[in-house]
């Protein structure tokens, strides 16, 4: 079969790999679609710790139940599945284990025409999405669901900022929240990024290449929860934006650490200041169910043959897209 693997430094390349039949305990899925994710991009640029070359890439996937290692598991065979990316969270809910991964890296991943995997980490695709939409769910789905209501305790009819829109993970939140009852503002470097969340609901749309945190006070606008993944040193801008008593919750520091944390406003408005990554095997169900029962569809950017793959990578690396980036595989 074929499969995107790390190959070396800074290379990514399709190569044909041996399948692996399932052992007891384990299905052999035949993949329909799969999405990339920020974490492929920066595995093959290096900026990821602890890589493991000649592993198969790709968190997110859907596909059908081919074979299944032992009879106990055979009403799974023929189902339209999407895999859940945890691997080893451990027994504690409120954080990961020591040993955690995440589906990609070093464990092989959805990138690939086959993928074998734990029966446990399967759950049906919800029947109103398509293998794309399913395939985009899992990491940015779960990240986002766990960030919003179990790190932020988010409410119906709370004030929401979620920065950095274009992200896989923001957008998931902004659907998640709105389908929460929220009302969302949303940053973006792109204009026409935040055209595109005002028409899908957001009430307000700041660039944060201009002085947005000034706009937003003008506006008399403060938020019960902020949900961030770029830290830096728009951190402090977020504590002055979040009411007394309100939670900013982060899952990144793409711009790095913050210089001189406004500890102050920080400490004297009570505010929640949380990191969370990834979530538990229960909010992957929760995350599911939630979306099926909200008849929720993530965002796609753009959907392509497997074959071009690299060309998805290289999408992403031009930071430009509105969605998930999705690739499709054989004939549908």
């Amino acid at each position: 079969m074929k499969a995107l693997q790390i190959v070396r430094a800074g290379e990514i390349a399709l190569v044909s790999v041996d399948t692996t039949p399932p052992q007891p305990g384990q299905a052999l899925v035949k993949m329909k679609a799969a999405a990339l994710n920020r974490r492929d991009q920066w595995i093959r640029q290096g900026k990821y710790p602890n890589i493991t070359f000649n592993t198969t890439l790709g968190s997110d996937g859907c596909g059908l139940v081919a074979q299944v290692g032992n009879e106990q598991h055979r009403q799974l065979v023929g189902k339209t599945v999407v895999i859940n990316p945890n691997v080893n969270w451990g027994d504690n809910p409120d954080c990961q284990s020591s040993s955690y991964e995440v589906l990609g890296m070093p464990t092989n991943g959805t990138l690939a025409e086959y993928i074998t995997v734990p029966v446990d980490r399967l759950v049906e695709k919800p029947d109103h999405l398509t293998d794309a939409e399913a395939a985009a769910l899992p990491l940015a789905g779960l990240t986002a669901y766990r960030a919003l209501f179990r790190q932020g305790g988010l409410q119906r009819g709370q004030r929401v900022l979620i920065t950095g829109i274009g992200g896989g993970v923001s957008q998931m939140a902004f659907l998640w929240a709105k389908a929460a009852g929220a009302a969302i503002s949303v940053t973006s470097g792109s204009p026409d990024k935040l055209k595109q969340m005002l028409h899908q609901g957001a009430e307000q749309g700041y660039n944060y290449q201009e002085e947005w945190d000034r706009q937003a006070l003008a506006d008399n606008i403060q938020f019960d929860l902020v949900i961030d993944s770029v830290g830096g040193a728009q951190l402090n801008k977020l504590i002055k934006l979040t009411k007394p008593g309100g939670t900013i919750v982060f899952y990144g520091a793409t711009t790095g650490l913050t210089p001189s944390l406004d500890l102050y406003r920080l400490f004297w408005n009570q505010i929640t200041l949380q990191g969370t990554t990834m979530g538990n095997d229960q909010e992957f169900h929760d995350m599911i169910e939630f979306v099926a029962k909200n008849k929720l569809n993530p965002i796609i950017d753009s959907e392509r043959p497997f074959e071009q793959v690299i060309e998805a990578f290289d999408r992403m690396q031009q930071v430009e897209q509105l969605g998930k980036l999705v690739v499709k595989f054989g004939k549908q």
